[in-house]
């Protein structure tokens, strides 16, 4: 291997522990590389090697990107846009290398996209065969019936077969209005707004607040975040086969 480089020094760069550590973390055998258990002395190809630390994938190819970007209403989930709308591109002007954005969210909704360069990762966080959940808040019309959750829950026929959510909470409630979470791991086009429609209570306002491990939090409209290693080694534990 041309580009390979002492496992332990490897580690060290991505931010595992110091050289010394990582050491001893191969020593105990916590370390794996490419599903085999790692000894000291290895060389790895941080390019191509598949680390795990403890059961976590670590990413030690420098080149991935990993963000988290609080996407504001009318924005549409494209780099760019043929009728002149303001994309995606224009909030990421500090970002140095070419992401794409894993899934979508419609126009006028807003609240977290994953954007990245690792195309196995995206492809596997959009696949509705891995499941992974999204949460989103919803402000809806009220007053709201205790029957909507319940038929959710149950399921809700849409034009292109049925729909439901894994989990639904009432956050708020007032006369008029209501404010709700639901979780659902399906990604068919519009399909919260669509089941809301379906049960009388069109949405008012739809902010995604979590992709998986991955939260919101307290990131400003229009802002990027780096995801942490931790917060990687759980989106690698999200989609694990």
């Amino acid at each position: 291997m041309a580009n390979a480089e002492r496992l332990q020094k490897v580690l060290a760069s991505a931010g595992v522990g110091s050289r010394r550590a990582c050491e001893d973390l191969i020593f105990r055998g916590r370390v794996k590389v490419d599903g085999k258990v790692a000894q000291l002395g290895d060389k790895v190809d941080a390019d191509t090697a598949e680390i795990y630390v403890d059961g976590q994938r670590v990413i030690v190819d420098q080149n991935l990107v990993y963000l988290a970007f609080n996407k504001p209403r009318g924005v549409v989930s494209t780099m760019a846009d043929e009728k002149g709308r303001t994309a995606l591109a224009e909030f990421l002007d500090r970002v140095d290398q070419r992401v794409y954005h894993v899934g979508r969210l419609d126009t006028d909704s807003e609240g977290l996209l994953l954007l990245t360069n690792d195309g196995s990762l995206a492809h596997k966080l959009m696949h509705p065969s891995y499941g992974v959940p999204k949460t989103y808040v919803l402000e809806i019309p009220g007053p709201l019936p205790r029957s909507v959750g319940r038929q959710l829950q149950a399921g809700v026929e849409l034009e292109d077969g049925l729909a439901k959510v894994d989990k639904f909470r009432l956050v708020d409630a007032f006369a008029r209005s209501a404010q709700i979470e639901i979780v659902i791991h399906e990604g068919r086009n519009r399909i919260v707004r669509r089941m809301m429609d379906a049960v009388g209570h069109p949405v008012n306002r739809l902010v995604r607040t979590a992709i998986g491990p991955i939260r919101l939090g307290d990131l400003k409209p229009g802002r990027t975040r780096r995801l942490t290693n931790a917060e990687v080694a759980a989106l690698f534990k999200a989609v694990a086969e």
